[in-house]
């Protein structure tokens, strides 16, 4: 039986390279569409973010927006981030 790491289809031991500022693009997951817009734009805010419709689940149940803005360097990306992600009308952010 292979280990896990020779599993892996391309073993990752180091950060990628991101060269800010840079576009960059969030999919935010939640139940209610107004909510999840309502929580990129706080989290976001006062810089300007693109917030477009992704998806929705065939019931309506979930929907994913992409909120796409420009960031200055990797602790901006990481805090927008975990706002996000910590947000109680956000489900996932990818």
């Amino acid at each position: 039986m292979r280990s896990l790491e020779e599993q892996r289809p391309f073993p990752c031991d180091r950060k990628p390279e991101i060269e800010y500022p840079c576009l960059w693009l969030y999919k935010v997951i939640g139940k209610d569409p107004k909510s999840i817009r309502d929580a990129i734009m706080a989290v976001c805010t006062p810089l300007p973010v693109l917030i477009s419709p992704s998806h929705s689940s065939s019931r309506g149940t979930y929907w994913s927006f992409n909120a796409e803005l420009e960031v200055k360097d990797e602790d901006t990306r990481l805090a927008i981030y975990q706002s996000l992600t910590s947000h109680p009308a956000v489900k996932l952010v990818l």
